[in-house]
């Protein structure tokens, strides 16, 4: 290995360092390096053309990255031809960039940075941080990180490197990643650098098709890393197939796993695994168990019953009527400025009608509705935020605000096409578990904003697509679990209670997250934990189910 600038260059990058094989002369030197990680790191030893003879070095400790390594001749970089939309990127300049940065890396599940030391470094030449801020909201939906091997350990080729590109999984504006890749390569261009390389797994087909679209090519290097917990998925072979399993099932089995908690896969499609520990065995389908009971579950099938059990409970809900004697619900309907229309029992918000303002349009979705469930509601409609607020044990764990599905004009592309990007990418996002349906619904929703499917609305123009903002149809969701009014806090744990149910999804409509005001809509007995990462949903309901696998000194915390 030959020598470039400085030897043997291990640069601090928060998360760990960044280990520049080239820069050893001796592969034990290099795998002495890799081998001296601290705990709660992952160091990235790069650029390493002999990885047999390294990995030789400490085979039991080290193994050979399954990534591949991409390079941007930046002599040959063209720059983009429009500007983004709906956001821009800059540096990173706050202690609060930096505390929303690893929010979107703990969301991402990747290893989190104090942000003292992005704060640190923020006017270092080394390391450079930039972020997207959507112009909208003044919120941080990316985030990507560059090294200057310049100006690092004076690289004689003058390269550089792109590290922790990251966006927010629950952003919906286009070409976050693009952007962010392409205002590096820009300003790496600018000071000289000769090209960028990064890395990228080697099944990541979504980004090394963006990769190859900005002019990338393969290069023959390759990355050695340090078996810990923290990449235990690279070396190891799964004890099952996590493609067959869908987000909310995996994030509870990699919760049990990590605990030395047995694992059986009983059903990987339909979400069914069975968890051992000492002598409890314990069946679920995905966060639903065998403790919540069939009585709290057919108290959640039915809206209509669930209703009636919180509001003894002296929790706010709604007006409603059943929707089985037509001069009754007309009535209704008449009496309020808008209503909505749902299944007496159903999920995933499938024949949910929102904010209807005449009979027809109630009577139409009432048939619809009729589809999924022979009984259906009418609700009055209440204007406000949509909150899911998660309680296990009794406690709340997480909460979160969804939004409806919405696309952003670009004065091109219809408002069908835009649902069917925006799809795809929320669908890439989630695992496939997100998509918006182009269905009468949709449709309803985009003639109510004046536009037909097939319309071309102007540039930057927001238009919600769907009423609901279940995960399912394509909506987003926004973790607010650390302004939660108290009222609504206290409001969750009662109908929970009333329930008695122990693992719950409480859905409210509220003003705000941060005001008293809320109204019940429904109780969900098998919630989506992944969906409110990094809140810890698979851990608090780990504890729940077994207690002993908790570290004494954290269950005394917890009062388990």
């Amino acid at each position: 290995m030959g020598r470039h600038g400085q030897a043997n260059v291990a640069l601090d990058c928060g998360w760990g360092r960044l280990l520049f094989g080239q820069t050893f002369a001796e592969a034990s030197e290099l795998a002495a390096c890799i081998r001296a990680e601290g705990p709660g790191r992952r160091d990235i030893a790069f650029y390493i053309l002999d990885p047999h003879v390294v990995l030789a070095a400490a085979p039991q400790e080290l193994f050979l990255d399954p990534s591949h390594t991409y390079r941007l001749d930046l002599s040959k970089y063209e720059p983009a031809k429009s500007k983004p939309r709906g956001f821009y990127i800059r540096r990173l300049s706050s202690v609060q960039d930096a505390e929303e940065v690893n929010r979107i890396y703990a969301a991402r599940g990747m290893v989190t940075v104090s942000p003292d030391f992005f704060w640190e470094k923020r006017d270092s030449r080394a390391i450079t941080y930039f972020v997207a801020e959507d112009e909208a909201t003044g919120g941080i939906i990316g985030t990507v990180t560059g090294v200057d091997h310049d100006a690092a350990f004076g690289d004689i080729e003058h390269g550089s490197s792109l590290w922790c590109l990251a966006v927010d999984p629950q952003a919906t504006l286009p070409g976050i990643g693009e952007a962010l890749v392409r205002r590096l390569a820009e300003h790496f261009k600018e000071r000289g650098s000769a090209f960028m390389d990064l890395s990228v797994m080697h099944d990541n087909e979504q980004a090394i098709a963006l990769y190859d679209k900005l002019g990338f090519i393969r290069w023959a290097t390759f990355t050695v890393k340090r078996k810990n917990v923290i990449n235990e998925r690279l070396f190891t072979e799964a004890p099952f197939d996590e493609q067959a399993l869908n987000p909310y099932a995996r994030i509870i089995i990699d919760e049990a796993l990590r605990r030395g908690i047995g694992v059986d896969i009983i059903d990987a499609e339909g979400g069914f695994f069975r968890l051992t520990y000492g002598g409890r065995s314990v069946m679920c389908r995905e966060s639903l168990t065998a403790l919540t009971t069939a009585i709290a579950m057919s108290i959640c099938d039915d809206k209509r019953v669930t209703r009636r059990i919180v509001r003894a409970a002296e929790v706010r809900v709604p007006e409603q009527v059943t929707a089985d004697d037509e001069e009754r619900t007309r009535a209704f309907v008449e009496d309020h400025e808008a209503v909505v229309v749902k299944p007496a029992r159903g999920e995933q918000g499938k024949g949910v009608a929102v904010g209807l303002k005449s009979w027809d349009q109630a009577k139409t979705a009432i048939e619809a509705a009729q589809k999924i469930c022979n009984e259906v509601v009418v609700e009055e409609f209440v204007e406000g935020a949509d909150l899911r607020i998660i309680v296990i044990d009794y406690r709340v764990v997480a909460a979160a605000i969804r939004k409806p599905a919405a696309v952003i004009g670009n004065g091109r592309s219809s408002v069908r096409d835009l649902i069917e990007h925006q799809s795809r990418r929320r669908s890439a996002a989630t695992g496939g578990e997100s998509s918006i349906p182009i269905d009468a619904e949709t449709e309803r929703c985009v003639a109510g904003a004046g536009y037909g499917l097939d319309d071309v609305p102007p540039a930057d123009k927001y238009l919600v697509v769907r009423k609901t903002a279940n995960l399912h149809t394509g909506g987003t969701i926004h973790d607010v679990t650390g302004i939660l009014h108290r009222t609504l806090i206290d409001a969750a744990v009662r109908a929970a209670r009333a329930i008695e149910i122990p693992v719950t999804g409480i859905d409210f409509i509220v003003k705000a997250p941060t005001e008293p005001d809320y109204w019940f809509i429904e109780a969900n007995e098998r919630p989506g934990l992944a969906n409110h990462e990094p809140q810890p949903t698979a851990e608090r309901f780990v504890d729940l189910l077994f207690p002993q696998s908790v570290p004494a000194t954290v269950r005394e915390a917890l009062q388990i």
